[in-house]
């Protein structure tokens, strides 16, 4: 996959796959609030540190979907792959159920065979022999592994930029607070 151009960033580098901007923490108040953008005011700082906060807890919940997603598609794969080995052993007729939806199976008698038919999605079913279905899942579940990783680092790193992103509001509000008090108590 090098070279391709369709590479993600590496795990290690500590950024988001995803590119979930990155919170930069305040150290300095007084000159994170002598700049420019935030000229406004401290409720308008304010205001952009909680809609800030507000983007990266709607990216946590499309992310946690995803996951979510992919942890139950992963186990589905894998028992594919099962019946796909245990279909190429097979020699002769065996019988067995089928889940049809939740808590509805179907009996059936499964004679020996070299094809397999699955559903890709969109209500789509295609017909392939067990070899190619077995590359094809077998891609499909390294990919969703692969998928679910990045998915677990990107809501490692959107949890660092939001505490990162409560911490400097919390900062901004106390630094008004002493802000105001100071002038309180010279006049």
């Amino acid at each position: 996959m090098e070279g391709d151009g369709t590479e993600k960033s590496k795990v290690n580098d500590g950024k988001s796959y995803s590119g979930i901007p990155e919170a930069v923490f305040v150290d300095n108040v007084d000159e994170f609030m002598n700049l420019p953008e935030n000229s406004g005011g401290v409720d308008k700082v304010l205001r952009k540190l909680d809609e800030q906060h507000g983007k990266y807890k709607l990216m946590e919940y499309t992310l946690a979907s995803k996951r979510r997603r992919l942890r139950q598609q992963i186990p589905e794969l894998a028992r594919s792959l099962e019946m796909i080995d245990k279909l190429k052993t097979q020699t002769e007729a065996f019988d067995t159920q089928f889940l049809l939806s939740d808590q509805v199976f179907l009996k059936a008698n499964i004679p020996p065979t070299s094809t397999v038919c699955l559903f890709l999605g969109a209500n789509v079913m295609l017909e392939y022999s067990l070899e190619d279905a077995e590359k094809l899942l077998t891609t499909n579940m390294a990919t969703a592994e692969k998928n679910l990783e990045c998915v677990e680092h990107d809501l490692d790193y959107l949890r660092d930029q939001w505490t990162t992103t409560e911490v400097n509001m919390a900062r901004v509000y106390n630094w008004d607070v002493k802000r105001r008090q100071a002038a309180k108590a010279s006049s």
